[in-house]
């Protein structure tokens, strides 16, 4: 019987050490993978630095004053930055409602047993990574079925890009209610509150850092997109200030897209300065969702 127990445990001691992390395969993998990684990284910062160095000489208050022109001396990106704050802000409107009531509805008030339910939370988790196009599409033929004339409008445009965020604000949001303890319903359903009540007043304000830093997230993805706006016949060159819902509109993706395409140095110039105002403000949404959740998020 010993002389059993000293043959296997050799053997599994020499079979434990190549396995698990410290295999050859497992290294080379992760080497692999780092270098990918650092790839990536050195790739991206190259593009940004280049990006910066381009732009820093029409990166100047001419950019933010003046509207697109013939002339690269004298264009400015003035009605594309109103145009994305105007979409944005009509976006969030529309989505952020929207979204919190269905992802409250999915996982507080729906039962989970019915297969209406389950169909729906599949396709809302599928939704999230359909192309952004085919939103353009779809916001293009409901638009048409309503009779709408012109379609390049800021509520389009809202349309398309509600689409868009709309799976990922729900899911995010479920996910910041998933997170709140059931202690916190059942303690508050013990002393007398309804469900909606327990809801309203005890889940919704335990959640409110990770539905901000979703929606935050899904906003500034919204703010870079141009394929679905595109699709709509979103302009390329305006020459005013859009001043409403039905107002004609042009946004920062759309204006960098237009500069990019013509060949003087100068509209490569504006290009990239452009280019590093969106970046800068998808930066700053970014930093926005992780204080927020930094700074609010309870710790149960």
């Amino acid at each position: 019987m010993r002389s059993i127990v000293d043959t296997v445990q050799p053997l599994g001691h020499r079979r434990s050490k190549y396995s698990g992390e410290k295999s050859p395969t497992s290294l080379i993998f992760l080497l692999l993978i780092w270098a990918c990684l650092a790839f990536s990284f050195l790739f991206l910062v190259v593009l940004i630095v280049t990006t910066i160095i381009d732009g820093s000489n029409k990166f100047t208050s001419t950019l933010f004053t003046e509207y697109p022109a013939s002339s690269p001396e004298r264009a400015g990106a003035r009605p594309a930055i109103l145009g994305s704050v105007w979409v944005i802000a009509t976006t969030a409107v529309l989505t952020i409602p929207l979204g919190v009531a269905a992802a409250v509805h999915l996982e507080e008030f729906a039962d989970k047993k019915l297969w209406i339910n389950r169909v729906i939370e599949l396709n809302v988790q599928n939704l999230a990574a359909v192309p952004a196009i085919v939103y353009g599409l779809l916001a293009l033929a409901f638009l048409t079925l309503l009779g709408v004339q012109n379609k390049n409008i800021v509520i389009g445009g809202a349309l398309a890009l509600s689409l868009l965020i709309l799976p990922v604000i729900i899911i995010s949001t479920r996910e910041a209610i998933r997170s709140v303890p059931l202690e916190i319903r059942q303690g508050s359903m013990a002393l007398g509150a309804s469900k909606w009540q327990t809801v309203w007043r005890q889940v919704l304000p335990a959640s409110v850092p990770g539905i901000a830093t979703g929606s935050i997230l899904a906003l500034s993805r919204a703010l870079g997109e141009a394929a679905p706006l595109l699709v709509l016949g979103a302009l390329v060159f305006v020459s005013f200030d859009p001043n409403g819902i039905l107002s004609g509109f042009t946004t920062m993706p759309i204006q960098i897209f237009n500069w990019t395409g013509r060949p003087q140095a100068g509209f490569q110039e504006l290009a990239a300065a452009a280019s590093i105002l969106l970046l800068g403000l998808l930066v700053l949404m970014n930093g926005l969702a992780i204080y927020i959740r930094n700074r609010f998020q309870t710790r149960w």
